[in-house]
């Protein structure tokens, strides 16, 4: 009789629940309780498209329907975005080489791999040794200088000659993806990397193979062969491949030549494989016939890294789970939070408000992105977007609030609604590092709340017993004031464009800036440019969002590096040609850099 009171005692308290009617407070409680769940072990670091993933999005679509939100997507709580998770090499992939008389078949993955970004092609020809790669004429150096590459291969070593400088004027010429823009531009069928001897005596790693967030190089091979081969190719011609290399390194000097015995036949297909990612949300319609068309949006991202798979900074083997608490499960349960406290309101609500957990971040904001671009309501309707990423690990009640300057309404409301006591640090404009980028590009104020980077940012020990869940209590309610104090005003914000804010050029690099913003996610042909930036020279010129660059300063551009390549050498005071496939038009500008 006892237990049986006592189910009778609690059950109103039960059926309150399952109606929705929670505690509409934003409490530390329940804060740690989201953060909890979605930082366990069972999620498996909510990698995008992960089963984990899944399970997240499930979770806050179930918070959502208690309060008694409306799906966002026609009936739905889910949006799918495709992207690409990883790539793999298929059976197509093969290298021979022909030294004299003798020819010898490589095998995959222990003699030669082929690179992630690497078209695919069926090529034969001869072989060059082009040293680092370089171009760098404004430095006196080149690798190809009296060399003809057309229609042959080219053997290229890693790095660069000024290999133990911890900044080098030829860093910006180093990456891989630079090296196989310029050779392919100097009319190369294809580029095989190889380790070099002096910088890497002990290790002979190859190319690990990760999607790099680009299309492939079109029509082009990009290989690497062990150091083993690298040096039978030298000694097949009486060469000693590290005496090669230490020449070129003292003397800053190219040491550039054919292999006149040697012919390479090689095959390289990489296959990407495409996943779907989930966007979660939900919404309040607003009551007012007039404003409720007017959207604010209260975001954050739910995904993280998973097993490491991306941006992990940890370096041990294997790789454990990043549980991503603050990271951003904190984000994720400041919007819930705020969704069930507008919900308690929702009859004094004037303009809709949207509550929206996007996935894809950590892969370049993908997610976001594609909200953006197909949005449920017509995008330029959001009068205010709020993102919270990495809201619990207060210190010092320091809080850094970014896009400040994205409306002359901010600050006013950011200091008349602290009454929490914050140190507020304030970054006028509304560009890098999380999902408010996206909305910036569509010229919507935003603010991006954010307590700090710390020690455990992108490493497995970023759990939940480290979150700091009163001081981030105080954030969400601080954010909450602000949505609320946006919402009843008769005036939406006003938008400022707020350029960037400027960061150091690396030693020897003009400082040249065109103002193109990325299309994140966008893996097509060209260059895709979701914006541009207040007075660039972009601007000037008339490029708009949605253009796609495929030619710049007389080089193709098939993808975001290209574009970079193609940039090399540009000093200020330039002219630079420009093609851009807009709609169905291709259109030529003239940028004055």
């Amino acid at each position: 009789m006892k237990k049986l009171f006592v189910v009778f005692l609690l059950l109103p308290y039960f059926i309150q629940a399952q109606n929705g009617n929670n505690n509409p407070d934003i409490t530390s409680e329940e804060i740690q309780q989201h953060i909890n769940y979605l930082a366990s072990d069972k999620l498996e670091g909510r990698f995008t498209g992960s089963e984990g993933e899944k399970l997240a999005g499930e979770y806050i679509a179930k918070e959502f329907k208690t309060y008694g939100l409306k799906p966002l997507f026609n009936g739905d709580y889910f949006q799918s975005f495709p992207f690409i998770e990883k790539v793999e090499l298929t059976d197509n992939n093969s290298m021979t080489l022909k030294m004299g008389d003798k020819e010898v078949k490589l095998e995959v993955k222990k003699d030669f791999i082929t690179a992630p970004f690497s078209g695919t092609t069926n090529i034969a020809g001869e072989l060059v040794f082009a040293g680092y790669g370089i171009s760098a004429p404004m430095f006196g150096y080149d690798d190809y200088k009296d060399i003809d590459v057309k229609g042959k291969f080219v053997l290229v070593m890693r790095n660069h000659p000024e290999y133990d400088s911890t900044e080098s004027k030829f860093d910006r010429f180093a990456t891989l993806r630079s090296k196989a823009a310029n050779a392919k531009d100097k009319g190369a069928a294809g580029i095989i990397f190889v380790n070099e001897h002096v910088f890497t005596p002990k290790s002979d790693d190859f190319i690990s193979l990760k999607y790099d967030g680009a299309p492939a190089v079109k029509d082009f091979a990009v290989m690497q062969i062990s150091k083993n081969y690298a040096d039978k190719l030298f000694n097949s011609i009486g060469k000693d491949f590290k005496t090669v290399q230490e020449d070129i390194n003292k003397s800053l000097s190219p040491d550039s030549f054919l292999f006149n015995n040697v012919k390479v036949n090689a095959s390289t297909e990489v296959k990407e494989i495409e996943k779907m990612g989930h966007n979660v949300a939900a919404y309040i319609e607003g009551t007012d016939p007039l404003l409720k068309d007017q959207y604010i949006v209260v975001g954050g991202h739910y995904d993280h890294l998973g097993y490491g798979q991306t941006g992990s900074r940890y370096t041990g083997s294997p790789m454990p789970i990043h549980n991503g608490a603050d990271d951003n499960a904190s984000g994720t349960s400041g919007v819930l939070e705020i969704a069930e406290k507008m919900a308690a309101m929702k009859d004094k609500l004037k303009r809709t408000i949207v509550f929206i957990t996007f996935s894809g971040e950590e892969l370049g904001l993908l997610g976001s992105n594609y909200f953006v671009n197909n949005s449920p309501f017509p995008i330029e309707k959001t009068i205010a977007m709020l993102n919270m990423d990495m809201i619990g690990r207060m210190v010092d009640d320091k809080l850094t609030v970014i896009g400040s300057g994205t409306s002359d309404l901010w600050k006013e409301l950011l200091e008349k609604d602290n009454t929490y006591g914050f140190q507020l640090a304030l970054n006028d404009d509304g560009w890098g590092g999380s999902d408010h980028t996206s909305f910036t590009t569509k010229d919507i104020p935003v603010l991006f709340f954010f307590t700090g980077i710390h020690m455990d940012y992108h490493m497995p020990s970023d759990d939940a017993d480290l979150i700091n869940s009163k001081g981030e209590e105080n954030v969400v309610n601080y954010v909450a004031d602000i949505l609320t104090d946006i919402e009843k005003r008769e005036k939406k914000p006003d938008f400022v464009k707020v350029k960037p804010q400027s960061r150091p050029e690396m030693r020897g690099r003009s400082k040249v800036k065109v103002g193109t913003v990325p299309e994140f996610g966008y893996n097509g042909e060209g260059y895709k440019i979701s914006g541009v930036t207040e007075g660039s020279a972009a601007e000037k010129a008339g490029l708009k969002g949605g253009d796609i660059i495929i030619m710049f300063n007389d080089k193709e551009v098939g993808n975001i590096y290209d574009f970079m390549n193609a940039m090399t050498g540009l000093m200020q005071g330039d002219s630079v040609n420009c093609k851009v496939k807009r709609g169905e038009e291709e259109l030529d500008f003239i940028l004055e850099l």
